[in-house]
């Protein structure tokens, strides 16, 4: 019985600082995002000052959910963030529809696809492990057809490194953040040196940041300035990860607001000055729908291909990027684990290493088979509306939580409020409106998937009903 007890008395225990806070949410924002998405807008927009008002006017909306969520986050410094606000606004099934869409697809398909995006790139040094060599084809017969299936080197890369940074996570979260730290550190390190080499020694001309150099009409350069804040809003996706660890966060009523802030603007700053980069070197016609805009960019500044540079850059992002999220999703699933709304297995603290390990075990598992699969990106497409969704419903307990609980501790209170937290509620919500009339079925197949967790809800409910 004392056994019992004393295990669990075991908790996480806070080892992030202010710095290590920051360098989790930019490690986790910039990923990929940021060296492919320009081409992808100028198709939306051929406009070089529409193109940077739409990564300014998306760091000022994300800058206004950081500091919601930073109110929501000091007054509950406690593991899993936004299911903790979802819970205590809207009752525990709001929660749960939002831990499980993360563990199903969300959080894991993200990882899955970082993984992949990782191998893909390893792929340009050794292409034996790249994401083209095709090691398994098989047709398996079903019913009155059949299923194709393929397995890569890089499916079995991207598994591997999964696997890896699992481990260390599941070590210590003081082994997590030095990979974190020095991760995001070098990848800023390198945007910057391109930003000023790019300057100092590029072969670039001032762009032209005319508005409408092409002569749109009004109706096409609000549509094509809608689709590309979804573009924008991609590249910045998991800002809001960082309070999933709040509960292993020092003195977290002071740190997490500023990580939110300091992390949010920081990011927004090497996004702006990136893409007045690629503005420098390459004119507004040149970028359109160029995919890998970072490396035509940089060839163009510097006078000789920049691939090799660039990938290795990629590969060092995308690695901080997955470390990133393997550190903070199951603090998430422990919550939830905790409320008795999952195993209770994943609510268990390793008495060494004070990580939240099982939890972490099987978000390894369920990403690996996520990046066996290769779906995953299908799937993750359809819960990009969601995640916006519940963006929107997390920045509205806010309001929630300052009646129903106006005895909650508030050391940092929303700047702006109310104005602040409606402004981000009413963009977001013009970009979920645009992704459900753009991509219907996707964001009604991401309704349904978090629907698929109501039955799930009421069985653990169930269960844990039983138990006591």
């Amino acid at each position: 019985m004392n056994t019992d007890k004393n295990a669990s008395q075991i908790g996480l225990v806070r080892k992030l600082g202010l710095f290590d806070s920051t360098m989790v949410m930019v490690g986790i924002i910039i990923g990929s995002g940021i060296f492919l998405t320009t081409g992808i807008m100028a198709r939306s927009i051929p406009s070089g000052g529409l193109i940077l008002l739409a990564w300014i006017v998306g760091g000022l909306l994300t800058l206004a959910g950081a500091l919601t969520y930073a109110e929501l986050g000091a007054a509950m410094p406690e593991a899993g963030g936004q299911y903790v606000y979802l819970r205590e606004a809207y009752g525990p099934m709001a929660g749960f529809l939002f831990g499980w869409i993360l563990f199903l697809v969300y959080m894991t398909g993200g990882i899955a696809g970082l993984a992949l995006a990782f191998a893909e790139y390893t792929g340009y040094f050794v292409p034996s492990l790249g994401t083209d060599h095709i090691i398994l084809d098989l047709n398996v017969p079903l019913l009155q057809s059949s299923f194709h299936y393929s397995l890569s080197a890089g499916q079995i890369v991207g598994v591997a490194v999964i696997v890896l940074l699992s481990i260390f996570n599941f070590i210590g979260v003081g082994l997590g953040k030095f990979i974190q730290n020095v991760f995001t550190v070098i990848k800023i390190g390198i945007l910057v040196a391109i930003i000023a080499l790019g300057f100092a020694i590029g072969k670039g001309t001032p762009p032209d940041l005319s508005m409408n150099p092409m002569g749109m009409d009004f109706g096409s350069i609000m549509i094509g300035f809608g689709v590309s804040l979804v573009a924008v809003a991609w590249a910045f996706d998991g800002w809001n990860n960082v309070n999933f660890v709040a509960g292993e966060i020092k003195n977290p009523k002071r740190n997490l607001p500023l990580a939110l802030v300091v992390g949010t603007l920081g990011t927004t700053f090497l996004y702006v000055l990136v893409n007045y980069v690629y503005l420098y070197a390459l004119p507004i016609q040149e970028t359109v729908g160029v995919v890998r805009i970072a490396e035509k960019a940089t060839g163009a500044l510097f006078g000789a291909s920049t691939g090799t540079m660039i990938s290795a850059l990629v590969i060092i992002s995308v690695f901080g990027a997955l470390n990133g999220s393997i550190l903070v999703g199951p603090r998430v699933y422990y919550a939830m684990a905790k409320d008795g709304l999952f195993f209770r297995k994943v609510a268990h603290v390793h008495p060494r290493f004070r990580t939240p390990g099982f939890s972490i075990l099987i978000q390894a598992i369920w990403a690996s088979l996520l990046t066996f699969l290769g779906t995953f990106e299908q799937i993750f497409t359809f819960t990009m509306f969601i995640g916006i969704l519940f963006w929107i419903v997390a920045t509205a307990s806010v309001f929630t939580l300052r009646k129903k609980r106006p005895e909650l501790p508030r050391p940092y209170k929303t700047w702006g409020y109310p104005v602040i937290p409606a402004i981000f509620i009413i963009a977001s919500t013009g970009i979920l409106l645009n992704t459900l009339v753009e991509k219907p079925v996707e964001a009604l197949a991401g309704l349904l998937l978090t629907a698929l967790g109501i039955p799930a809800y009421y069985y653990w409910k169930m269960r844990l009903k039983s138990e006591k």
